[in-house]
């Protein structure tokens, strides 16, 4: 398959001599939908202001569907919508206007702007909030605001950094859901969240950066299944008196009727709830404290 985005040894250092990005290769499928991540000052954002043209690189190269950035720098922005973390557009203007002053900055003749413009203000259930202005709408009302305007005029590769920082759980799935539908639809997405669960949820392959290094690019069930370790909260109906212990695993009791269990590869949470039955403890809740995602993770950037 063709790559609708990679990046060659592209590094940028700023002009306070810190190196955001040392020299590194991306490589985003057609029709994929990725994962960038990182910790915070990893390299994330700037190498997505880099790829989405807003800040220069220092040296390397950026491929956006076979042309050189460098030299096709016009018909490579057209190619990309970007949904930034920050609100960045005009908070006394009407969210109707907002997406069609956007479309202009491509050479979307206005009729067809407003077009467009209904047909994702509909999507994103603002239609009726057309007229208010953009600063009278909640957090998650604004997110979704600056979903339709990334994808005014029809981006083959979209960018979403941070899309679903701030938003309530509902808001999250049902932009999720959009964001599936797009891709489902043959567009290539590219995200950046905290929330790793997210990543997990809807991405195929992923790329995770550390002090400006690419540690690792793989598919996303690949490096699951490296996760070793997977650490579990267990809520018991006995209270538990003494030490635990259950073999492959490391346990650590929380409270009188609270276990930690991190564990072992080749361990099943029935291996577990079983080897606490032994122990005359039976078990009445059991949530997750950090996804495989997130301890693979940390292993790779600590």
């Amino acid at each position: 398959m063709s790559l609708a985005l990679s990046t060659d040894s592209l590094v940028k250092t700023y002009s306070n001599k810190l190196e955001a990005l040392k020299g590194i290769n991306l490589k985003v499928e057609e029709g994929d939908f990725f994962a960038l991540l990182g910790s915070n000052g990893a390299g994330k954002t700037t190498a997505i202001g880099i790829i989405a043209g807003l800040l220069k690189r220092t040296s390397g190269e950026v491929i956006i569907n076979g042309l050189n950035q460098k030299n096709h720098s016009h018909e490579v922005k057209k190619m990309i919508g970007l949904m930034p973390q920050e609100f960045n557009f005009n908070p006394h203007e009407p969210n109707i206007e907002i997406l069609i002053n956007q479309a202009g900055y491509f050479g979307i003749p206005r009729k067809e702007a407003k077009i467009q413009a209904e047909t994702l203000l509909k999507k994103m259930e603002l239609w009726d909030r057309r007229f208010d202005v953009a600063q009278s709408l909640s957090g998650g009302m604004k997110r979704r605001l600056m979903l339709a305007r990334a994808l005014m005029h029809k981006p083959k590769i979209l960018i979403l950094d941070e899309p679903t920082a701030g938003v309530d759980v509902e808001i999250r799935q049902s932009m999720w859901h959009y964001l599936r539908q797009l891709n489902n639809e043959g567009m290539t997405i590219v995200l950046t969240t905290h929330y790793l669960e997210e990543a997990e949820s809807l991405c195929r392959n992923i790329a995770i950066l550390s002090h400006g290094v690419l540690v690792e690019q793989s598919n996303m069930k690949k490096l699951l299944a490296k996760a070793k370790r997977q650490v579990i909260i267990i809520d018991t109906i006995e209270k538990i008196s003494g030490k635990i212990e259950i073999k492959n695993c490391d346990c650590k009791v929380l409270d009188e009727n609270t276990l930690q269990v991190s564990q072992g590869e080749e361990i099943s949470i029935s291996d577990v709830v079983s080897a606490l039955s032994d122990q005359n403890i039976n078990v009445s809740h059991i949530r997750s404290s950090q996804n495989r995602l997130e301890s693979l993770f940390l292993s790779l950037t600590s």
